[in-house]
């Protein structure tokens, strides 16, 4: 159970419905980390909006598996379980490469990012989201000048920033509340990338 009240489907007024309506999965099942603003429908908004703008765009230009990879490393940085097997079940599934997931989540758990089946230019934004989660004070512009050197534009430097930052986010969303897996669909996500509003996981 989560350490603060949250209102399920069936008891939802109409507007938490109609927000629930637009996250939920199958059989109307809703991520208990929407739930967790159920008290506060309107935070809600904002966590669907940002999540969806920052992983699940279509004006990203970083695969999404990729963006799901930093998502689980910071994670796993974090000690957020919740977010790592949410987010682990979706890079596997867009990876849609059992071998390598499995590398990439064994070098994760054994920090030794240098050994995952990852290419240097990924490595190196493992690197990035690894500093910022854990010392985001002592980043300098030196990392910057690294990740362009490896192959990334800038704005796709801003899309590693991102989800490394909406990560910080979510985990301690979980972390702060109890959120637990418990009822959960593991690894859905809000899927049609070419829809912003289209907020339905699947």
């Amino acid at each position: 159970m989560p350490w603060i009240d949250t209102i399920p489907y069936d008891e939802a007024d109409a507007k938490l419905k109609r927000l629930y309506d637009r996250v939920k999965g199958p059989d109307n099942n809703v991520d208990n980390i929407m739930m967790m603003h159920s008290l506060r429908p309107h935070s809600m908004e904002g966590h669907m909006a940002i999540y969806k703008y920052v992983l699940h765009h279509s004006g990203n230009t970083i695969p999404k598996w990729f963006l799901e990879c930093l998502g689980v490393w910071v994670s796993f940085l974090n000690e957020c379980d919740y977010c790592v097997e949410h987010h682990f079940g979706g890079l596997k599934r867009l990876l849609n490469d059992d071998a390598k997931s499995a590398g990439i989540r064994a070098a994760i758990e054994t920090r030794t990012i240098d050994q995952a089946p990852l290419d240097e230019a990924q490595k190196v934004a493992m690197e990035y989201a690894r500093q910022l989660t854990r010392d985001a004070g002592g980043m300098n512009e030196n990392i910057i000048h690294r990740l362009r050197e490896v192959g990334y534009s800038d704005g796709e430097i801003l899309e590693i920033n991102q989800v490394s930052a909406y990560f910080g986010y979510a985990n301690r969303t979980v972390l702060g509340l109890g959120c637990s897996t418990k009822g959960d669909i593991i690894g859905l996500s809000p899927n049609n990338s070419n829809d912003p509003d289209d907020w339905n996981h699947s």
